[in-house]
């Protein structure tokens, strides 16, 4: 029989003033503020200026080489990664790629992976794309045109393979398997995560969120505005979509162990017009963001001068990452609130007039918290913290005008994604005519 518990407040108490949750000062967990403190701005800045030396890491450039080109760039990211730590399982994730669209003949393509194995097979990805791109000069093969491409996305990469490293030697029990991925072909037409998540779809990997970071080192735009604590984070809809509940979790995250820092959520997939490689995988059905510099120098997008990089600002993006993959990691996974129809288990009962919310355990987790807000609010407004239950009653609360979410709750704290209760598309109607 399901455990229902009624909260014995009034309609205004329970709505009438922002979560305690929300306000109080967070419990920092001591391992993750200690991952924080390893990352390193010197070997950040002494990675990309290894990357920066290859010349150019088109997709398209020279593979036979020990010093040039992306087949250098590869196998030297490849052995980087594997001298980081044994704890790591690196390889290369690798595709036989056909011409087409901007890929302008067969090439060998080869992301480069370091799996940190969890207790468990959820998979977290961190990742960036390691190519780059240099607008030809008239008559220049492009594939040869100098593309130091520091920024975009050196400086992505790096901060995935310093990441990578810290979680590794961290030496913390995570309870989700973290996956950090640098994909080729992103400036050809994401072509390497879109191989990437279309076998993952087909294998039916359990990845709960991608942190995508494109474009991470650079704060002062063309216009001459700079901004060296904000970033951005963009999300594909609706507006309740996983995706959507990531960004709220790395604003809502990151700000506990990074409160200087600013996380500015834009609720559009990328750029208007433009995509990255966290596309690919929505487009595959998962959670997937885009982290992103808070200002952006036009001028030097895909061009020989890509070689301005703030460390001290790469720095602080890859804590934020940290911070909120490592929460994240180690939280259970988020509940399931629908039904084995798909159906969403959010209901009117007992009263007819009160907001009823079921869902299913989560495992390892030890309670849960009930997040809600008015319907026209893109973001949590309140909410509650609970014990190990799977139903709870909010009594004269309508399901009509307020948007719920539950999230698992773990043994030390830590939260999962909050799984939003979604009302399902109506199919649409067909009358029958003469």
């Amino acid at each position: 029989m399901p455990r229902t518990l009624l909260l014995a407040v009034s309609l205004v108490a329970a709505l009438g003033a922002p979560a305690p949750g929300f306000a109080q000062a967070p419990q920092l967990d001591p391992r993750i503020e200690k991952l924080l403190s390893q990352i390193s701005e010197a070997r950040l800045k002494a990675l990309d200026e290894k990357l920066q030396s290859f010349g150019t890491r088109n997709t398209l450039s020279r593979q036979d080489s020990a010093t040039e080109g992306i087949g250098a760039a590869r196998q030297w990211i490849l052995e980087e990664m594997q001298r980081s730590s044994p704890r790591l399982h690196v390889s290369f994730d690798t595709y036989q790629v056909a011409a087409q669209g901007r890929i302008t003949r067969p090439v060998d393509l080869r992301n480069v992976m370091a799996v940190l194995p969890g207790r468990s097979p959820r998979l977290i990805y961190v990742s960036a794309h390691y190519d780059s791109f240099a607008r030809a000069a008239a008559g220049a093969p492009p594939a040869d045109t100098p593309a130091p491409g520091a920024n975009d996305d050196g400086s992505g990469t790096v901060l995935t393979m310093e990441l990578a490293r810290v979680f590794a030697e961290s030496r913390v029990d995570f309870n989700a398997t973290l996956v950090f991925i640098v994909f080729a072909g992103e400036e050809q037409g994401l072509i390497g995560a879109q191989a990437h998540a279309q076998r993952a779809e087909s294998e039916k990997l359990p990845i709960e969120a991608v942190f995508n970071n494109d474009m991470v080192g650079n704060p002062t735009g063309g216009n001459g505005l700079a901004d060296t604590s904000g970033v951005r984070v963009f999300s594909e809809g609706p507006e309740d979509s996983p995706s959507r509940a990531l960004a709220r979790y790395i604003r809502r995250w990151g700000a506990r162990y990074e409160p200087s820092d600013s996380v500015r959520l834009i609720a559009r997939h990328d750029r208007f017009g433009r995509g990255g490689d966290h596309t690919a995988f929505n487009q595959h059905g998962y959670a997937a963001v885009r982290v992103t510099e808070a200002r952006e120098d036009f001028a030097r997008q895909h061009t020989a001068d890509d070689t301005l990089v703030d460390f001290a600002y790469v720095a602080r993006n890859a804590r934020l990452n940290a911070a909120v993959v490592a929460t994240m990691a180690l939280a259970p996974p988020a509940p399931r609130v629908t039904d084995e129809r798909g159906r969403p288990t959010l209901g009117r009962r007992p009263s007819g007039y009160d907001a009823q919310l079921r869902w299913a355990a989560s495992p390892g987790a030890v309670g849960y918290r009930i997040f809600w807000r008015e319907a026209w609010t893109p973001d949590w407004q309140h909410a509650l913290a609970i014990g190990n239950v799977t139903e709870y009653v909010l009594p004269d609360v309508s399901i009509d005008d307020y948007v719920f979410g539950v999230a698992a709750i773990g043994p030390d704290g830590h939260e999962s994604v909050v799984s939003a209760y979604v009302n399902p598309p109506r199919a649409a109607g067909r009358v029958l005519v003469k």
